[in-house]
């Protein structure tokens, strides 16, 4: 991203939320202009002519959603960072599946537009972004980073991410984070357990049983799983050798 004040437009089918987000994102001494379009496809008319360095989208709108023209500008050779705004949670995954910056909830809070001003000027287009998992916090959106993930516990139709120092319940089953994460390094070591190999410590052996050390907590592994355990770690270590 340029060192350059950025270029922002603002889309948002609600007037005032419009001009709030115009008018706070004008307060921020890195922001240099604000474009504002009331629907996604006046929107994609603006870009064809006049690019910008960022837009903030608001998520549902009549028409167009901002879930759809980011996925229309995803496709452009050079996307432009997107930030969502929305009054509700549920299509988090969706955005980051689409690659956005950040994701805020409405109202927006001033110094909540800044740090995703912050995460613009931080993000360039030439490099893909880390996988990010949405979870909610105290009513806020926060993401976890995949490289954060210690060890995924299934719960029901929820997984438990667990990091360094602390725990993450998300709306997602354990079977499509294995999916998802499977070329990052993450193996599936029982039926309700999926591990971040380069976390693994140890691996412990005791009556026929098998368990690793994961920063401190031992997971117990399947007997089924051992033997790909153990071949999946001899591999990432000669791979780092």
């Amino acid at each position: 991203m340029s060192a350059d004040r950025l270029r922002v437009l603002v889309v948002d089918d609600e007037q005032p939320a419009l001009e709030e987000l115009a008018f706070l994102l004008g307060r921020d001494d890195r922001v240099g202009e604000v474009r504002t379009c009331l629907s996604a496809t006046e929107a994609l008319r603006v870009l064809q002519d006049d690019p910008v360095d960022a837009l903030i989208l608001d998520v549902q709108m009549p028409g167009l959603t901002g879930l759809e023209l980011a996925a229309v500008l995803s496709r452009f050779k050079e996307p432009p960072p997107v930030v969502f705004v929305t009054a509700h949670t549920e299509h988090a995954v969706e955005a980051f599946d689409l690659n956005a910056v950040d994701y805020l909830l409405k109202p927006v809070r001033e110094e909540r537009l800044r740090e995703a001003v912050r995460r613009i000027r931080d993000t360039g287009p030439s490099v893909p972004p880390e996988d990010k998992i949405a979870v909610e916090l105290g009513g806020v959106t926060r993401f976890v980073a995949r490289s954060d993930v210690l060890y995924v516990e299934a719960q029901g139709d929820y997984a438990r991410l667990h990091t360094a120092g602390a725990s993450h319940l998300v709306r997602m089953p354990l079977t499509a984070l294995e999916e998802r994460w499977r070329d990052a390094g993450f193996l599936r070591i029982h039926r309700s357990l999926l591990v971040a190999l380069d976390h693994v410590d140890e691996v412990r052996s005791e009556d026929g049983r098998c368990s690793v050390l994961v920063s401190g907590t031992e997971l117990q592994v399947s007997r089924r799983l051992t033997h790909t355990l153990r071949e999946q770690l001899r591999r990432s270590r000669q791979g780092e050798s």
